[in-house]
């Protein structure tokens, strides 16, 4: 009796346990429904549910990447490079330079070599942007597209101290990426790097995109030992490496708001990025742009016409009976200069540029070299005479022939 009872209890479990399951809810077997794929994560297909739906998982940056690629070039560049091979070491006999001229100068030797950059289309009808640094001493510029197709491209103006280069292709129609305010960007908003590291860009005719924050504006490096200046620069975790100079750094909306240009390595031997790229405004691009395509070109050889400054210091003071005992003290000046006709004279003391303090000479000129002027420019001087203190605002000019 015992028996029968336990047999027909362990029967009674396990048809209960095939009707209703472990949750004690009934099973219809024709008709299973995984409820981990019932998410709204996947779609229908072929009768079954399977993880299809791409659109869940764009994100802004997804969406800006596909907006501003198509847009995005790879340069390659036949560049002319010139060195200078020294004269042997040889006595300076005046016998042998006669009879061995040659041996005695020193020879120009021109390469050829091949450089790759990075640029992006600015306007429909083919131009394009990218850095000086990349097309410098260019013999041919060919450009590529995402669609494959290749383009001789015109450098149509460079400018050496902000590095900034205007390409053109022939053509209509093009993608562009609309341009930003660099002015108007925060710290820590997503930054977007796209461009041809390496020359990677040619394995898939596809811009390679990288992703960090704003971590910086306005960074001031002031003028390189070669002459460039990087002033007002846009620093941003997004990885740059070889070959991304002259690409777009983008927002969110799919806007470019800086010029990808160089990294900071923290030492000469290492050269691979280390979280700290630079990347001029857009808002610089801009300008300089516009000035290359109405004027051809920037002309920096400015006139102003102050030929010699001194610090301010207690002989002049009590000399002169100045009433200030700070700033750069004008101590010749050129007649008929744009300083000169604008109000400047000997003994006036400056003490500001454009509303930046003036200390010292050094100071001043420090200030006039790093700043990025060129013809046309105005710079306010605020200056102390006698008991006055006024502001007295020059317009550079071309420097005379």
């Amino acid at each position: 009796m015992k028996k029968t009872l336990l047999v027909g209890l362990i029967v009674g479990v396990a048809v209960g346990y095939f009707l209703f399951g472990p949750s004690g809810k009934e099973h219809n077997n024709s008709n299973t429904v995984d409820t981990a794929l019932a998410s709204p994560l996947y779609a229908q297909q072929n009768g079954h549910e399977t993880a299809t739906d791409r659109s869940l998982r764009e994100t802004p940056i997804t969406r800006a990447v596909a907006k501003v690629s198509p847009a995005v070039v790879g340069i390659n560049v036949l560049q002319v490079r010139r060195y200078v091979q020294r004269a042997p070491f040889i006595i300076d006999d005046p016998l042998w330079r006669a009879i061995m001229p040659d041996l005695f100068r020193d020879r120009v030797i021109e390469q050829r070599v091949k450089a790759l950059g990075s640029g992006f289309i600015i306007s429909s009808d083919g131009y394009l942007v990218t850095n000086e640094h990349v097309v410098h001493n260019a013999v041919k510029v060919v450009v590529t597209m995402t669609d494959g197709s290749r383009h001789e491209a015109e450098i149509v103006g460079t400018d050496w101290v902000t590095d900034i280069a205007l390409l053109k292709i022939d053509g209509d129609n093009f993608p562009y990426i609309p341009m930003g305010d660099s002015d108007d960007l925060l710290v820590g908003e997503w930054s977007i790097a796209l461009g041809n590291p390496f020359g990677l860009f040619e394995l898939s005719n596809e811009p390679i995109v990288t992703v960090g924050v704003i971590s910086a504006v306005n960074q001031d490096w002031g003028r390189t030992d070669d002459g460039r200046l990087y002033m007002d620069m846009i620093q941003t975790s997004a990885a740059i490496n070889h070959g991304n100079s002259g690409g777009p750094l983008v927002n969110v909306l799919g806007e470019v708001i800086g010029m990808n240009t160089f990294i900071y390595t923290g030492s000469a031997a290492n050269e691979g990025f280390v979280g700290i790229g630079f990347a001029i405004p857009i808002n610089k691009v801009k300008e300089v742009v516009n000035t290359i395509k109405e004027k051809g070109g920037i002309n920096r050889d400015w006139w102003l016409g102050i030929l010699k400054v001194q610090d301010v210091n207690p002989f002049l003071i009590a000399a002169l009976g100045l009433r200030v005992d700070y700033g750069a003290i004008i101590a010749q000046i050129e007649r008929g200069s744009p300083a000169y006709r604008a109000g400047l004279r000997p003994e006036d003391v400056i003490i500001a540029v454009n509303g930046k303090p003036v200390h010292n000479a050094d100071e001043l000129i420090n200030r006039l070299e790093n700043m990025d002027l060129k013809v046309g420019d105005q710079l306010t001087f605020t200056i102390v005479r006698g008991d006055e203190k006024y502001d007295v605002t020059v317009t550079l000019e071309a420097m005379k022939k």
